[in-house]
């Protein structure tokens, strides 16, 4: 399921953290503090997780 710009602005904070994922790694880290983009993907057949500088960071 691909993202849209309407579920991303939708996005609410919850009592825990939640993610919206696009299906291909992609997702938005919904939390108290914020939106967060963050990648997972494989290296080395070890799971990695990458995320982006503040600069990124959406306002709630």
């Amino acid at each position: 399921m691909k993202l849209t710009d309407v579920a991303v602005r939708q996005a609410k904070p919850r009592d825990t953290p939640y993610k919206l994922a696009d299906g291909t790694g992609l997702y938005l880290l919904v939390n108290t503090a914020g939106k967060y983009w963050r990648y997972d993907y494989r290296f080395e057949g070890k799971r990695k997780e990458r995320w982006h500088a503040s600069q990124y960071k959406i306002a709630a």
